[in-house]
């Protein structure tokens, strides 16, 4: 990495209103620093380059403050985190999140306890799972302010494993990315088609945010659900059915 390269961090961090402490630039630097080496021995991105995990991940997942407010101890859950992309860069900017992060694939899991120790996260959880399974009433179901998940699926099935962690009165919010929406038109369908599973699971379509990130072309999309109702107990459906036959 190079001056120029961590100055344009600290430019795109101010165009989005966020200041750091050098505590927390440091456990971004420390962050990716875990991310390239854990990457040599598993698949965990496939974006490397300095500069580029910079933008396409931490900024990405940072850019969240355009539709969301995220000072104070807010309950957050990250569904399908992966390598911990959107929870982790939102809990080190916002240290007073409780952040859960959950994963399927064990590996990663793994990874981001790793993540949480060497950068100390305080009220921080990483848990291996399917999001069906622990969307139970005896688990964590309706028990966040915030859901939000930067997994590539239709909004649909996104929404069926999502909005039942969410506590009436508080909001899903699902990252969408160019390569899912390559044309506007596109997107607007994928919307259209699932408003009335975001209705039948106790949401509102309440923003689509369009935009792209600081100092690039790269397209975003932030879609805000609002929970206004109780999730009914038949959703989410068992493991695969929520991708196999989509609420329409």
């Amino acid at each position: 990495m190079n001056l120029e390269k961590l100055t344009q961090f600290r430019k795109d961090l101010e165009e989005l209103h966020i200041v750091l402490s050098d505590i927390q630039f440091n456990q971004f630097l420390t962050y990716y620093d875990l991310l390239v080496e854990k990457n040599k021995v598993m698949n965990l991105t496939a974006i490397t380059e300095f500069d580029e995990v910079m933008k396409k991940h931490f900024i990405d997942s940072l850019s969240l403050v355009k539709v969301c407010d995220l000072k104070g101890s807010i309950s957050v859950i990250d569904v399908g985190t992966g390598a911990g992309f959107p929870g982790v860069p939102l809990k080190i900017a916002f240290p007073d999140l409780h952040l859960t992060l959950l994963d399927s694939l064990n590996k990663r899991v793994g990874f981001l306890q790793e993540v949480i120790e060497k950068l100390e996260l305080q009220n921080v959880q990483a848990i291996h799972g399917r999001a069906e399974d622990f969307a139970k009433p005896d688990q964590m179901r309706e028990s966040f302010d915030l859901c939000v998940s930067r997994a590539v699926a239709n909004l649909s099935v996104l929404s069926e494993y999502c909005l039942p962690y969410v506590k009436v009165g508080g909001k899903f919010i699902s990252y969408k990315s160019d390569k899912v929406n390559m044309e506007s038109e596109g997107n607007k369908t994928e919307i259209m088609e699932a408003e009335h599973a975001i209705s039948v699971l106790g949401g509102k379509l309440a923003v689509q945010k369009e935009f792209t990130l600081p100092s690039s072309d790269i397209y975003r999309n932030l879609v805000v659900i609002e929970k206004n109702r109780p999730t009914p107990k038949q959703y989410p459906r068992k493991a695969g059915t929520a991708s196999k036959k989509p609420l329409m």
